[in-house]
């Protein structure tokens, strides 16, 4: 993942994130370490070189879309939709993805690592 925001800081690649990421870090973080370090979490999201796809209703549709067709979480609905909106290469480690058909690169777990078919 350092790489690819490397790569994104010099424009070699463009790098878009979920509105909904932003939440489940400052949701998580907060809960695990405070409001204020949750709050800090956020902001340094904010500062990296990526793009935040927020809601809009072509997003929403194709959220409720995945989430209607998949067994997903409504965050990875969400996230998924972004990826397939932006035509962009979904990176993730969650294996609930694994069954969407769309553009993935599948990062290790600790001790783990995963192919695409």
């Amino acid at each position: 993942m350092e790489d690819i925001l490397r790569m994104g800081q010099n424009k070699q690649v463009k790098c878009f994130g979920c509105f909904i990421s932003l939440m489940e870090v400052l949701y998580r973080v907060w809960r695990d370490e405070g409001e204020n370090l949750g709050k800090l979490a956020y902001e340094q999201c904010l500062a990296l070189p990526m793009e935040w796809i927020h809601e809009s209703p072509d997003l929403l549709h194709k959220a409720a879309e995945i989430k209607a067709t998949n067994s997903l979480s409504l965050a990875d609905a969400w996230i998924a939709a972004s990826a397939v909106l932006q035509g962009a290469v979904l990176v993730h480690k969650d294996p609930e993805f694994r069954a969407l058909n769309l553009d993935q690169e599948i990062l290790p777990l600790k001790g783990k690592t995963f192919s695409t078919r």
